[in-house]
């Protein structure tokens, strides 16, 4: 967990932890529980041609825009540590299933490594982000916030659980890292009402889409600030745990993403979709082969399992 230096800001953050009620610390508390699911009718990102720059490669396409880059690289014939060359065109898919939509707020999905940003009722942007690792210590906690704090340019006062780490790494032990390239919170810091745990950017870009923190959310530099800049102290939101997504979309398809059950929480598998699916009636309108096949893959992009007649 990092948190970033005191301002005037703190004043509101206690207040919204006590307006809140208590939160699970993310290196103490019990592992969280999946979120059940329910039919989600919304699907963010698109699959679309790439063409590729000077210095890309996939490790740096897939931490920008939300899709494994081992998968990419295998949807486009090549191996994951090919040189890419300038002007090639590469198939990137970023389709990811909403877990759920709200008016106004933040919807961040820990197993998905994704972010969602709600304005006047409908989806305003959606986010690639590196969440808590797999360690239950550094597990990203779950449950329903506030935004509490908003730091531009932040230090990093090293929590005590993290100077151990470094010791025991034989690392120099630092207990606070003043703002500048060598800050992991990068720029900009969105603090929750959960507390020791805020959304924000990265010295390490390469690590977004992934599950590499100590239980904070991690942003592409680009995309922390044009999220700071967009929300208000006060901003509701929740961090949800849902590896596993059936969405029926207005036109009529299904689709369904299965990502790495992360925490290992459980998710239900195939009976869960298929009872989720016959509760809402769709059970006959999903190719349940196909279905099967996307949920065992788990390359956590969102697929449709249509039936075709």
């Amino acid at each position: 967990m990092i948190r970033p230096t005191h301002s005037l800001a703190v004043a509101v953050f206690a207040a919204a932890i006590l307006r809140a009620g208590t939160f699970v610390d993310a290196a103490s508390g019990p592992a969280p529980r999946a979120t059940p699911m329910a039919v989600a009718t919304l699907i963010s990102g698109s699959a679309f041609e790439y063409t590729v720059k000077q210095g890309d490669d996939f490790s740096s396409l897939g931490s920008r825009y939300g899709e494994g880059p081992n998968l990419m690289a295998r949807e486009n014939g090549m191996k994951n540590n090919a040189r890419l060359k300038v002007g090639t065109q590469l198939r990137i898919n970023n389709r990811h299933i909403v877990p759920m939509q709200i008016a106004e707020g933040i919807i961040i999905n820990v197993p998905q490594r994704m972010l969602y940003y709600f304005k006047g009722g409908k989806l305003a942007s959606a986010y690639p982000v590196a969440a808590g690792k797999a360690n239950p210590k550094w597990h990203t906690p779950m449950g329903a916030f506030e935004v509490a704090e908003l730091r531009e340019h932040p230090t990093w006062h090293v929590p005590p659980s993290i100077q151990a780490e470094m010791e025991e790494k034989g690392d120099e032990v630092l207990e606070e890292v003043p703002p500048g390239p060598d800050n992991p919170l990068g720029d900009y810091w969105i603090g929750l009402s959960i507390h020791g745990i805020g959304v924000h950017a990265t010295n390490a870009p390469l690590s977004i889409y992934s599950n590499r923190t100590h239980g904070c959310i991690r942003l592409h530099p680009e995309d922390a600030n044009t999220l700071f800049h967009a929300v208000d102290i006060g901003l509701p939101g929740e961090i949800v745990y849902q590896p596993l997504m059936l969405a029926r979309l207005g036109d009529g398809r299904i689709f369904i993403e299965s990502n790495r059950d992360i925490y290992t929480r459980r998710t239900g598998g195939i009976d869960a979709v298929k009872a989720l699916a016959d509760a809402n009636r769709i059970g006959n309108l999903i190719d349940w082969k196909l279905a099967a096949d996307v949920i065992n893959d788990s390359d956590g992009i969102a697929r449709e399992v249509s039936l075709k007649r």
